[in-house]
């Protein structure tokens, strides 16, 4: 018998513990078994893996990643009315003789939390994120991104494709040179809003980011943001009016970049000279 076919339905969980989703926290719940099983897939092998996740609700996408051979499943959630459900979950998971951890609970904010530091490595985050934090919670990890063997993240469709977009495209901007500069980035999974209680305005899409070898040091990091912000803050202008702040011309000129071209056509080794430069 799997975990599963000894649980309660999602949908009986969530009337058990009240957890309509609320706007207010970002919240749309994937109920469909098959659907879950296939978001947690796009994380590959777990075998040995810590996985953190984020925001696990009425712990579907949870019970998916304890069906996987993951050394364990660290699970965050900020909403006091979901802790219930998953400490439920938690007590089946954990039980026998002896008694493993398998699932962890921590009732937190994510973004107050430094997550590697919660479990060992090999590392990984897989979460389907809450609308309303999942670009700052991204743009946080990237900034540890070394700590992390891989990233599975849901996000609305339009992040989704920021995160992975070329360059000279109109989705290309800050969130596309951060994530990309730091990991290979893929658009794994579109998800319709049908398939979520309650159903989005909006397509969702899973994207898988794998860090790269070598990451840049805490202060060039900083200085990328910095770049970042100024480049795409006003990007209809040259780089020599939006960059003035940095140093504008000048700087072009030491990293060997035409001035009056835009923001949105610069490679990320373009923009890995400039943030070096500062």
């Amino acid at each position: 018998m799997s975990l599963a076919d000894d649980l309660p339905s999602l949908r009986d969980v969530i009337a058990r513990h009240g957890l309509d989703a609320r706007k207010s926290l970002g919240q749309h719940f994937l109920l469909d078994p098959t659907l879950i099983a296939r978001v947690a897939a796009c994380a590959g092998d777990l075998t040995g893996r810590h996985v953190v996740e984020v925001g696990p609700g009425p712990g579907g996408l949870t019970r998916a990643l304890l069906a996987t051979p993951a050394a364990g499943v660290t699970a965050i959630e900020i909403d006091s009315r979901a802790v219930p459900a998953i400490e439920e979950l938690r007590l089946d998971v954990n039980a026998g003789d002896p008694p493993t951890e398998r699932l962890r609970l921590l009732e937190a904010d994510a973004m107050q939390l430094d997550l590697a530091a919660l479990v060992p490595s090999p590392r990984q985050i897989v979460a389907n994120l809450p609308y309303n934090v999942g670009t700052p919670l991204l743009i946080g990890w990237l900034r540890q991104a070394a700590s992390w063997e891989r990233l599975t993240l849901m996000f609305q469709l339009e992040v989704a494709e920021r995160i992975a977009a070329a360059p000279d495209t109109d989705a290309y901007g800050r969130l596309a040179v951060l994530a990309q500069w730091t990991c290979r980035a893929d658009l794994l999974m579109r998800i319709p809003p049908g398939a979520f209680s309650p159903p989005p305005k909006v397509f969702s899409a899973v994207v898988g980011l794998v860090p790269h070898a070598v990451q840049p040091e805490p202060d060039l990091f900083r200085a990328m943001e910095r770049l970042t912000a100024a480049a795409f803050g006003q990007r209809r202008k040259m780089l020599r009016g939006s960059l003035k702040s940095l140093g504008g011309a000048a700087l072009l000129e030491r990293a060997g970049i035409d001035p009056e071209r835009r923001a949105e056509t610069l490679a990320i080794e373009e923009f890995d000279r400039l943030a070096r430069l500062l």
